[in-house]
């Protein structure tokens, strides 16, 4: 006891307990909300970009990125393997990529920004099965010497290249799509977002 019968020590353990308190509350607010800038799992699935990191692809691999609930296959093609492009166009039935879907940004040859990495929805254009990557130049299954690597749908039989421009003479009528994407930076590969659409 102190001065007039006021308990000091008393009063700051209350002080200092309501301050904490106070604290703890203003935290567990400030949480969700702060969380709540984050796209939701709705927003994603609604067109949200998704951002993947590309450093660790190595030449011929590839993986698949899920945007808007879809396969997006991202392929870091070989020096060979962009060179063969020029070689099989006689057998496709779009080469130049005039009758299919893709941002207006791509090379219509290549089909990408930059040249070795491939960006492609992984859905067939015939009946939209997912194709598997076969980048094995001269598979015989695949036609053997004309294949030069690409995507083989097993649904229908349905071929395309490794730019995504389909075959002749398969159920497929147009190349496979390239969603609209964009480089945050050399190594990080925005997918849903156009490029120039972040500057």
């Amino acid at each position: 006891m102190s001065d007039g019968g006021v308990n000091v020590g008393r009063r700051r353990f209350l002080t200092a307990a309501t301050c904490v308190v106070g604290g703890a509350g203003a935290v567990g607010v400030a949480v969700p909300f702060v969380a709540s800038w984050n796209p939701s799992a709705k927003a994603k699935a609604a067109g949200a970009p998704v951002k993947y990191n590309i450093s660790k692809l190595e030449p011929g691999q590839m993986v698949t990125v899920e945007w808007q609930g879809k396969p997006v296959y991202v392929v870091r093609r070989t020096k060979d393997a962009l060179d063969n492009l020029a070689a099989i166009e006689g057998n496709l039935r779009d080469p130049s990529s005039e009758e299919s879907k893709q941002p207006e940004y791509v090379d219509p040859k290549t089909r990408s920004i930059k040249g070795e990495t491939l960006v492609l929805l992984g859905l067939c254009t015939h009946l939209g099965c997912a194709p598997m990557y076969r980048p094995e130049v001269g598979a015989a299954d695949l036609g053997g010497d004309e294949w030069m690597g690409g995507f083989f749908c097993p649904c229908h039989g349905s071929k395309f290249d490794l730019a995504g421009r389909v075959y002749q003479g398969v159920p497929a009528p147009i190349n496979l799509e390239v969603p609209p994407y964009s480089y945050e930076s050399d190594d990080v590969i925005v997918i849903g977002l156009d490029e120039g659409a972040a500057a």
